[in-house]
């Protein structure tokens, strides 16, 4: 009996040691359950991990992937993390501020974890494309790879992943027609957050999703209306298509949205702006630097910073914007309009301590003497022969 259990002993020894030195080179590596059962890592997560390695490497003063040495777990690895025998997310490069990036490509082998979820990058100086592969992990719903140098078009399958919530491919060098690159989105899609701001993208602005709550296309070459586009989406609380070359008239179903931000600025809109809505509760809305007209909508009196300024407005300032100012609103900047005087009425003879008010380079003489930003000028008043509206 003794002599069967030290057989039975020693034969489970040896099993051990030969399974271990079967496995480890294989890169099989047993990852620890939630239950404490030892699991194996899918094999072609593993050789997908590899793959990424190699193609990325820290930067000078980067330590990130030091601890990435593939005879141990690579699910203990920093950044890589793990459901079961599955990679779950990846958070590529150190996270702390100041903390220098990678340096490299993204790998196409990013495409064979189908489990994925999550993918961050940090900044740093990637380059290359975004990997078309991507669209092969259906269960993706963050993807961050923001402040790099990638180039290309933005991958046309990303579109069609049924969970994906969050986009932000924001401060690269992504080019093409976003209309092209980016294929219309269902209604049934479930993405909360678009940031493709600062990249070189152009064309109209695509049809996009109803669920969107935070948008920002600023600062690429995008051109066309999108008075057919932003209608659809009344979730957003964050709207910035500023620096662009949009065109046509902005539709005032924007300012019933519940946004906290609406940025407009710097672009080739056109046509009079007209709120529906008794007053526009919207922190901020910038509208500067348009080429807007018509009337200045007295509904914008309650909103803390209004900047309209560089535009074509014209008439007088309803005194209820200027009365505004001690209600509440902190800026209000109507410089470089043709505005020709402010209605008679209960404004404001003094503008309140904190409150900005700049009326400079219209066509009238200045009610308030109060300062304005140094980009305005020095002029107070623009040329009669500019005026001909102006009775002064």
């Amino acid at each position: 009996m003794v002599m069967t259990m030290m057989v039975e002993r020693c034969c489970c020894v040896r099993t051990h040691r030969f399974l271990a030195l079967f496995l480890l080179p294989l890169g099989f590596t047993l990852l620890a359950s939630s239950r404490g059962v030892a699991a194996i890592l899918d094999p072609v997560d593993f050789l997908a991990l590899q793959a990424i390695r190699k193609g990325l490497e820290d930067m000078p003063g980067s330590d990130f992937f030091s601890d990435w040495d593939f005879t141990g777990d690579p699910c203990a690895f920093p950044g890589v993390f793990c459901a079961g025998d599955r990679v779950m997310a990846l958070a590529l490069g150190n996270p702390r501020a100041g903390y220098p990036g990678l340096q490299g490509r993204l790998d196409p082998a990013l495409g064979q974890l189908s489990a994925l979820a999550e993918l961050s990058l940090v900044p740093g100086r990637v380059t290359g494309p975004v990997p078309d592969e991507l669209a092969r992990c259906p269960d993706l719903r963050f993807l961050a790879l923001s402040k790099n140098l990638l180039s290309g078009p933005i991958p046309a399958g990303l579109s069609a992943l049924p969970r994906l919530r969050t986009l932000d491919l924001s401060y690269n060098q992504l080019s093409g027609p976003l209309s092209g690159t980016l294929p219309l989105f269902p209604d049934s899609a479930s993405l909360l957050r678009l940031d493709l701001k600062h990249n070189q993208l152009a064309g109209p602005v695509p049809s996009l999703p109803p669920s969107l709550q935070y948008l920002a296309l600023s600062h690429n070459t995008l051109t066309g209306p999108v008075d057919t586009v932003l209608p659809r989406l009344t979730r957003l609380i964050f709207l910035d298509l500023s620096s662009n070359l949009l065109e046509g008239p902005i539709p005032g179903s924007v300012f019933e949205f519940p946004l906290a931000v609406l940025q407009l600025q710097r672009n080739a809109f056109t046509g009079k702006v007209e709120p529906p809505q008794e007053d526009v509760v919207i922190p901020v809305v910038d509208l500067s630097y348009n080429r807007l007209w018509g009337g200045v909508p007295p509904q914008l009196a309650a909103v803390g910073r209004l900047y309209l300024n560089n535009n074509r407005f014209s008439g007088e300032v309803p005194s209820r914007l200027v009365q505004g100012l001690s209600n509440g609103m902190q800026l209000l900047y109507l410089q470089h309009n043709f505005l020709t005087g402010i209605e008679i009425g209960p404004a404001a003879a003094a503008i309140p301590v904190g409150a900005s008010l700049c009326l400079q380079y219209n066509c009238m003489v200045q009610p308030f003497d109060t300062p304005c930003p140094l980009k305005a000028g020095t002029q107070k008043m623009r040329p009669v022969y500019q005026c001909p509206d102006w009775r002064g």
